[in-house]
């Protein structure tokens, strides 16, 4: 019997009432010397369990290869922390997450064959999940409860209800987990809506509830899918993610407060989305696609009631005041905030253009005729670099015709010079340039902004979309060169010079030092800068965008060291100047009114 077990209207632990009382917290979206500092904080606001998803793509990057239990990723470890702090674990391991995270956790080596039904009984995706979790349930069966670990329930697939409705696969799903030896509590999670509740529910199967209001209609729509056991809202959202370009999402503490109040008080037991939001670090975050493509922000704060730098915010005291009133909280002072870094000037002095030096970062694929998208070059997420020659006979003005589009965000050069910007948010397939010179160097680079995380779109191609020609006439012969960027070590073929000019309009790595004396958390301000990525000591912070709404990256302190420090960033567009501050106060922008 699993530890974890349910009755005509509650849940029992070990044979005893319990009610779960958690909230979401994603491993890999929180510096790992962090982890136990932020489980500390969630118990101090009385919850008794915390939730995390599993990113499928970052575990196993390669289908051949090894799982990936290091660094962001040591799940284990993450675990036994939150034992140790006394809390309970959720599970959810997908397959697929949402989660607003790069291609909804779906590897892009399984989501980059046209032809795969994704989240189906198709054999090329349930054996791929197959492989997938032969390798990854051993190294997490003794963290389970049946072997004395904290997790105490496992999710069975993500809102499949607003996806399918392949019972057969969420059968294939449920097995998957009970043949590897899972012995805990198996539940479903869909949108508190009758169809949505039906299509993603198995029977047999605990069905849990996603809303963030309407709590009394919410639970009775799932009362009605399911007459008798624990109610359960497995994601109380009390916040909202960030896309460039819109205002930073909040909700009123107030407001939520109340709702959380009402869910304890009908008796239900809850997961807070999100506790402690984090970042999307690297090259991590996702996107969505309605009418135009969306990609999101770096920051995944939320809004939530521990901020994106681990402070309990409004949230978090009018939370824990609610959660005091239906059940124990522990009686220790509330967290005070991380101390932060005194405001500290880095002056760039020293940089390297990206385009004459792509080189260094690996050989390019030659493609005779069209080029060749990123994914069939086997790149995840980062840039690629095409580059041709334009056969005119002489120098002329035309239209350069990019059929299919970009994905995400083209930068179009000839013979080195920028000629304009296409963006797939915007529709954008044709530009009006001039060539030069017959026989100019037609560069374009393309930027991968963030794999769709949400419906149908999710595997959609990434880099050139198809042919493309200018004035009618295809281009043919193309050099199609991966830039990854996001491994440990690519900032070591970079080749830095001195300079001591103050504006760029050219792709370029930028790089300068700066001393600190004790390391704490800071935030990074790029006044003057427009587009790119950032590294503090070779640890990967996230795109920066002056469209905003976020103005700054969050700098764990332990990214940072006593002494002299190194920051490097990869300025796509153009900047006015030579000078990023460190700051000890976050910008996430103006907030929705």
């Amino acid at each position: 019997m699993p530890a974890l077990t349910t009755t005509s209207d509650g849940f029992l632990l070990h044979g005893q009432p319990f009610r779960i009382i958690s909230g979401a917290m994603h491993y890999f979206r929180i510096h790992p010397d962090l982890w136990a500092d932020r489980l500390r904080k969630a118990r101090l606001m009385g919850l008794n369990t915390v939730e995390t998803y599993l990113p499928w793509n970052l575990h196993q990057p390669d289908p051949d290869g090894p799982l990936d239990l290091d660094g962001l990723l040591d799940l284990p470890r993450y675990l036994s922390l939150a034992r140790a702090e006394g809390l309970h674990v959720l599970l959810r391991p997908g397959p697929y997450i949402c989660a607003e995270w790069d291609g909804g956790g779906l590897p892009s080596w399984l989501t980059a064959d046209p032809d795969i039904r994704l989240r189906s009984s198709d054999p090329r995706f349930t054996d791929a999940l197959d492989r997938y979790l032969d390798l990854l349930l051993p190294p997490l069966l003794p963290h389970m409860a049946a072997a004395g670990g904290p997790v105490i329930a496992v999710q069975v697939e993500n809102e499949y209800g607003a996806y399918g409705d392949d019972i057969a696969y969420l059968k294939h799903v449920h097995e998957a987990l009970r043949s590897r030896g899972v012995e805990e509590l198996l539940f479903t999670c869909d949108q508190a809506d009758p169809a949505h509740l039906a299509a993603g529910g198995l029977p047999g199967t605990l069905a849990t509830a996603t809303f963030g209001s309407r709590v009394e209609q919410s639970l009775a729509r799932l009362r009605d899918h399911q007459g008798e056991g624990p109610l359960m809202c497995a994601e109380f959202w009390i916040g909202w993610f960030d896309h460039w370009g819109e205002p930073h999402h909040a909700r009123d503490g107030a407001d939520a407060a109340a709702d959380l109040d009402r869910l304890l008080a009908a008796g239900a037991s809850v997961n807070i989305y999100m506790f402690h939001g984090g970042t999307n670090f690297g090259l991590t975050n996702g996107a969505n696609h309605d009418h135009a493509y969306a990609p999101l922000v770096t920051s995944y704060d939320y809004d939530a009631p521990l901020t994106e730098c681990g402070d309990p915010g409004p949230k978090y005291h009018a939370f824990r005041e609610v959660i005091a009133r239906h059940a124990a909280v522990p009686q220790e002072p509330v967290p005070a905030p991380s101390s932060k870094l005194a405001p500290t000037p880095v002056e760039l002095g020293r940089s390297a253009p990206l385009l004459p030096h792509v080189g260094a970062f690996g050989e390019p694929v030659r493609s005779a005729a069209d080029p060749v998208t990123a994914d069939d070059l086997g790149l995840r997420a980062g840039y690629v670099l095409y580059r041709t020659t334009v056969p005119v006979p002489a120098a002329r003005t035309g239209l350069l015709h990019f059929a299919g589009g970009v994905g995400d965000r083209a930068q179009v050069f000839l013979d080195g010079a920028p000629v304009g910007v296409l963006e797939r948010e915007r529709h954008e397939e044709v530009l009006a340039v001039h060539v030069p010179r017959p026989g100019a160097v037609l560069e374009v680079l393309v930027e991968n902004m963030g794999r769709v995380n949400y419906g149908p779109r999710i595997g959609a191609p990434k880099g050139l979309l198809g042919p493309v020609s200018f004035g009618g006439t295809a281009l043919h012969g193309w050099d199609c060169h991966p830039l990854p960027l996001d491994g440990p070590d690519v900032l070591d073929a970079v080749p830095f010079t001195a300079s001591d000019a103050d504006t760029a309009a050219v792709p370029a790595f930028h790089q300068g030092t700066f001393d600190v004396d004790v390391p704490a958390d800071a935030f990074l301000s790029l006044p003057g800068w427009t587009k790119g990525q950032a590294w503090i000591n070779g640890f990967h912070l996230g795109r920066y965008w002056n469209r905003g709404p976020q103005h700054t990256l969050y700098v764990p302190a332990p990214v940072l060291r006593p002494g002299a420090n190194d920051l490097v960033l990869l300025e796509l567009q153009g900047v006015t100047g030579t000078r990023a501050l460190l700051t000890d106060t976050p910008d996430l922008g103006p907030e929705n009114s």
